[in-house]
């Protein structure tokens, strides 16, 4: 269960680091690629709209006294060969050729958008005609197409884009509905419906967010594709002459391309600037709209101030004490947080102490969301990108990992011990175990790269310790792909790794959470005897104190991502401090009066002979 969804307190933002979370468009500009692409295409587009004004001349306006000449103050950038005025050409065409594209990427949009989305949220026929139709437009020659557009209704550039936009709509649909199938039966989903909300408010709320950043890119690009698929039109002669568009000078260019090579030049520019220019933002824009919140390196001023802080009623706990480097691992006043919309840091876990050492068990125990999963990954440095150690300490075998004179807070120091001296045992067998291998590739290359021994006797220990986990016949076993071997199985598996590369400390997250009762107690009975054997410390994440009662040497009770009780196991379960350890306690079904029954035994027997009665 992941612990990122705690109700844990929210602090003042500008203590502990400064969430970077601005308006869509800030975030763009802040994007070198976003800037750059905004920049030129907010000149283009100016261009578009004051051609009226930067333009001295009409488009079509031809002084055939004056042709190819060379720049000067009358035609700023020249005439071409019947003496129209370059600039003025360029600025109208802007605005044709952007106005073309637009149109092209809005047909395009608006007939695959709609449909895919119909398609993958409901299938059914309307996704089997939908498929039909696109199969067919996909099959069809674009080039043949827009000629045939041509011959029948003349050289018009919009008849030509709105034709190129139905062709282009099959890759909207397609997109979209792929991306709509994919999260239909999600359960998010399925809670809109019972809550009852209509389709179109599920499909407008919660599934088009997941197109939302394929589509802008989708656009971009089609936008882009469509200057370019224009103005090859226009360059092979295909376009109206009389309209100023850059595919109509690209081709007066090339045929003057050794009388005045510029005139080929500006409108090349002007296209290439442009596509790019869509190409760029079109990824600054998806960026900004799905890329997860990052959170500054608070200063370490900032941190101890963070960590002053405590929930109301409660005392700070005390840090471990100093000269205990003989510890295995020592966390000391940990504080993890994540980042927020309103620019605050919502902390996860809060100032949590402890410590295990060789040969010991620690069971972290509290109900979901308590911080206990948060805590135990801190350990492995495997926190998701968008948290952050706020402050404390981790220490390892007398090393920090995270120090607590660190101005910014890394996990990569914990790479070097991760995997070799710190193993994971999670708590989903089937999900962790790559169906693409066998289980005897997956145990065999940990141990060949972590403790440099051959493949030969890799697999030697490999069966081995498939024996050891207890699995009767370790060859099948260890030849088998994942889903040819049970959960059960699948977890002493997972062990057998844990274990294969000879750690110094494994970290359970709820092992047993995902097995059957008589599973259970055979895993827990296991990671007894091999943490008994092996003098390995091992801290055990659940929220079954009964698991805890039955393994572990001490326990740490955590609620709201602090630590509220730590201490013996006998101890803590005779003598419980805190009230909420003792409700924990109390939710126990050991030793309750069971329920009576909801069906007397009379009345089951006159169910049962009524059963007989009618032939059941």
């Amino acid at each position: 269960m992941s612990e990122i969804e705690v109700l844990a307190d929210q602090s003042d933002v500008g203590q502990k680091g400064t969430v970077v979370r601005s308006h869509v468009i800030k975030k763009i500009l802040k994007n070198p690629m976003g800037l750059i692409a905004v920049g030129i295409l907010t000149l283009v587009v100016l261009l578009a709209i004051l051609a009226n004004v930067l333009a001295p001349f009409d488009p079509n306006f031809a002084n055939i006294g004056k042709t190819l000449a060379n720049p000067d103050s009358t035609n700023l950038l020249g005439t071409d060969s019947v003496g129209r005025d370059v600039w003025s050409r360029l600025v109208f065409g802007a605005r044709t050729t952007l106005l073309s594209a637009l149109l092209c990427a809005a047909v395009a949009v608006g007939i695959g958008l709609p449909a895919g989305l119909i398609a993958g949220y409901y299938a059914g026929k309307f996704d089997g005609v939908a498929n039909w139709v696109v199969n067919i437009l996909m099959a069809l020659p674009g080039i043949i197409v827009l000629l045939t557009v041509r011959a029948a209704f003349g050289p018009s550039v919009w008849i030509s884009m709105v034709a190129f936009g139905i062709l282009l709509s099959p890759g909207y649909f397609r997109l979209t509905r792929t991306a709509v199938q994919s999260v239909r039966n999600e359960l998010y989903v399925d809670a809109a419906r019972v809550a009852g909300l209509s389709d179109a408010s599920i499909i407008a709320r919660h599934i088009f967010s997941v197109v939302r950043a394929p589509i802008i890119i989708q656009t971009a690009i089609v936008c882009g594709v469509a200057i370019s698929i224009q103005s090859g039109l226009e360059f092979l002669g295909l376009g109206d002459p009389t309209v100023a568009t850059w595919g109509v000078m690209l081709s007066e260019g090339f045929k003057n391309v050794y009388l005045n090579p510029t005139l080929l030049l500006w409108p090349a520019l002007a296209i290439g600037l442009t596509i790019g220019a869509l190409v760029l933002l079109g990824n600054a824009v998806r960026d900004a709209l799905e890329d997860a919140e990052k959170i500054k390196p608070a200063k370490r001023g900032s941190v101890a101030a963070l960590n002053s802080r405590t929930a109301p009623g409660r005392t700070q706990n005390e840090a471990v004490a100093a000269g205990t480097e003989h510890h295995l691992v020592k966390v000391s006043h940990l504080g993890v947080g994540y980042p927020q919309a309103d620019g605050s840091v919502k902390k996860v876990v809060d100032d949590v102490s402890f410590h295990v050492d060789r040969g010991e068990v620690l069971g972290i125990v509290g109900e979901s969301g308590s911080g206990k999963s948060q805590t135990a990954f801190s350990i492995l440095g495997l926190l998701p990108e968008a948290a952050r150690i706020v402050g404390g300490s981790i220490q390892f075998d007398g090393k920090y990992t995270v120090a607590p004179t660190d101005d910014s807070v890394s996990q990569s120091r914990l790479s070097e011990f991760r995997g070799k001296r710190i193993s994971y045992i999670p708590q989903e067998p089937m999900s962790n175990l790559d169906p693409a291998f066998t289980i005897g590739h997956q145990l065999v290359t940990p141990m060949v790269r972590v403790l440099k021994i051959s493949k030969s006797e890799a697999k030697k220990r490999a069966l081995k310790l498939l024996d050891d986990v207890g699995i009767r016949f370790p060859e099948k076993t260890f030849n088998a792909y994942p889903h040819e071997v049970s959960g059960g199985m699948a977890q002493r598996v997972l062990i057998a790794g844990a274990i294969s590369c000879e750690p110094d400390l494994i970290i359970a997250d709820e092992p047993t959470t995902a097995l059957d009762v008589t599973v259970q107690a055979d895993v827990l009975d296991l990671i007894r005897d091999l943490q008994k054997s092996l003098n390995v410390g091992v801290i055990l994440v659940t929220h079954n104190f009964g698991v805890v009662a039955d393994l572990c040497d001490r326990v740490a009770v955590m609620q709201d991502g602090r630590m509220v009780e730590e201490g013996d196991v006998r101890e803590i379960l005779r003598n419980p401090q805190d009230p909420y350890t003792q409700k924990l306690l109390g939710s126990m079904l050991e030793g309750k009066e069971p329920m009576t029954m909801l069906v007397s035994a009379g009345a089951s027997a006159g169910g049962a002979d009524n059963e007989k009665e009618a032939g059941l």
